[in-house]
């Protein structure tokens, strides 16, 4: 009987163990803002839970879900499988534009049916684990050297292009911000940097003229929104002028005119900062960015924690995609860079985007939980 106890607890006692091991603080913001898009959502439909709010909702509890498997999952499975997920990913992504459902104008999604997903989210994850994968096992005294930067140099550039050919700017720049963070944070010389910034100057003309027509009135719209306020830069001055009617208090919750009458285009995806900011005023807005950085301020810290670089650069680099989420969004909505089309994380509505980012923070808790874990060499193996 003693023997029959033993084995049925066993297993119970090692989830326990990883319970205790989780961040819950660090969990109990995610659901902060989590419920602060829900209740955005519930506002922007004019007080009710259908169609936004309540999906929301049910999406996150999935991911809730799903960030408590890989939380809890082997650290070693994800080291081995690191580049096998990254040719899955780069492989739908091929696929997009030969059989890619087309929308807007861009062909991002696959899918059938009523069900779509976008294979660019899923390489926002992988790449960090393909990279750190990459850096686990190259010896320190290599990293600065030119041969040892083409592997990654390639993991980013490979679906950068492939984001470029939907055509997807925003997501092409996440992948360089995020890429190039985890080579900055790996210890790549500081020279390098350098030259790719010199070179991106030199491009910019080249770049110019291989831009789409809409992607031109974008990047014109950003300079000068007032050449077309009923056109290209009427998001933006909607934009502006909800942020600004706003001021410091807000209008109040449900009270934002801008949304609440639809002056405000997209205003459930890639303006609910704008409508938040309009209701909920200055001091809302920055509460909203402070629970951003306190989560990244977690992160930073639960990536310090971790023994192998596997497991550091794996949770700063979801850190990093999350940053340059919310970086690129807020910036977008208030005029600082020109509208590209990101959400903002755990807030604006959509699927692929929310289950994506969750798996993501996942991926920092089990960094978190495996934070003593070390890596044998035969663990590591041959760079693939």
């Amino acid at each position: 009987m003693k023997t029959l106890f033993a084995v049925s607890t066993e297993p119970r006692l090692k989830l326990r163990q990883k319970l205790l091991l989780l961040n819950w603080p660090f969990l109990l913001l995610v659901v902060s803002i989590a419920l602060v898009g829900a209740a955005a959502l519930y506002s922007v439909a004019g007080g009710a839970l259908d169609p936004w709010a309540s999906r929301h909702v049910f999406r996150f509890c999935v991911g809730l879900a799903l960030l408590f498997a890989v939380a809890f999952s082997d650290i070693r499975w994800w080291l081995r499988s690191a580049y096998p997920l990254y040719i899955v990913a780069l492989l739908l992504m091929v696929l997009v534009p030969l059989i890619g459902i087309e929308s807007g104008g861009a062909r991002r999604w696959l899918g059938y049916g009523e069900f779509s997903f976008q294979p660019s989210e899923m390489m926002k994850v992988v790449l960090v684990l393909a990279l750190a994968r990459y850096y686990q096992w190259l010896p320190p005294e290599r990293v600065w050297r030119p041969d040892a930067l083409l592997p990654p140099l390639l993991m980013i550039g490979v679906p950068t292009l492939l984001a470029l050919a939907q055509p997807d700017l925003g997501t092409a720049a996440l992948f360089a911000v995020i890429g190039g963070g985890i080579l900055f944070l790996a210890g790549v010389s500081w020279v390098y940097f350098i030259a790719a910034i010199v070179g991106v100057v030199v491009a910019l003309p080249y770049a110019w003229e291989a831009l789409h027509d809409y992607q031109r009135e974008r990047v014109l719209t950003f300079i000068d929104p007032e050449r077309d306020p009923l056109g290209a830069g009427y998001h933006i001055l909607q934009s502006k002028i909800a942020i600004g009617s706003g001021g410091l208090s807000g209008k109040g919750y449900m009270q934002g005119t801008q949304a609440q009458l639809n002056f405000l285009p997209e205003k459930h995806t890639d303006f609910i900062f704008t409508m938040f900011a309009e209701e909920m005023g200055f001091v809302g807005a920055l509460g909203l960015l402070a629970l951003y950085l306190l989560v990244l301020m977690f992160i930073t810290y639960m990536a310090l924690l971790c023994r192998s670089v596997f497991a550091r650069l794996m949770a700063v680099g979801m850190g990093l995609c999350l940053f340059a989420y919310v970086f690129i969004n807020v910036a977008m909505v208030t005029g600082l860079v020109p509208v590209v089309g990101i959400p903002l994380p755990l807030v604006s509505y959509g699927g692929t985007s929310m289950l994506t980012m969750i798996v993501g923070l996942g991926f920092v808790l089990n960094a978190h939980v495996n934070r003593k874990v070390t890596f044998r060499p035969e663990e590591t193996g041959a760079l693939w």
